[in-house]
């Protein structure tokens, strides 16, 4: 089993690494503001998996011989990152499925699939992710004792954690959107959501 020492070192470290922002959580920041922090879930469910897979991966070694083979992520990566980007457009001209209507403000329809795709394709083709995970997990882990537990324990906090900075970010962009719709800034609200959506496929594909 872990060391406790270690895990007090670990979950504040882990913690204060997830918070800070990138992809996933302006992401959610995003879909928060969009769609709500229900509908949300399904695009961090689809994150949680993609970052589970990246962390056993790169526990077992696996990491190590993805970031020898950088062709791997390209196709994620501009595929990804050109959807987002897509969508980030039609957002800002209050436009498709994911934009509020200039009409009335209620969630986009905007299905449970693409919620899905879009955090597992946004966790799984960062190369910094897996790097991060190759610098992170191997103090944390024991040689002298089984990996399957190790990672099984480590895995499951570094999920918790994600998750519950995954739905501080959609919850403040939830936030934010409710104040401006009060305004009926719903265009404003658009172009802001576009414009972060936009940003964060540009980070995906150029990054």
């Amino acid at each position: 089993m872990i060391n406790l020492s270690l895990l007090s070192v670990f979950v504040p470290t882990f913690f204060m690494v997830s918070l800070t922002p990138g992809m996933c959580m302006t992401l959610s920041m995003v879909l928060g503001m969009t769609v709500g922090v229900r509908r949300a879930l399904w695009m961090m469910a689809g994150e949680l998996v993609g970052v589970g897979l990246v962390a056993v991966a790169a526990g077992a070694g696996v990491a190590t011989l993805m970031l020898r083979r950088p062709e791997l992520f390209t196709a994620f990566k501009w595929l990804g990152g050109a959807y987002l980007v897509y969508l980030g457009i039609m957002m800002w001209r209050s436009r498709g499925r994911m934009a509020f209507p200039q009409e009335r403000l209620e969630a986009p329809a905007v299905s449970r699939w693409q919620l899905l795709s879009q955090g597992f394709v946004t966790a799984i083709a960062n190369p910094k992710g897996w790097a991060f995970f190759i610098a992170l997990l191997p103090p944390f882990l024991d040689a002298s004792l089984a990996l399957a537990p190790q990672l099984a324990v480590l895995v499951g906090m570094i999920l918790s954690i994600e998750l519950i900075c995954l739905l501080i970010y959609a919850s403040g962009g939830r936030t934010a959107s409710r104040l401006l719709a009060r305004g009926g800034n719903v265009r404003l609200l658009n172009r802001i959501a576009g414009t972060l959506m936009v940003g964060v496929g540009l980070w995906l594909a150029l990054g």
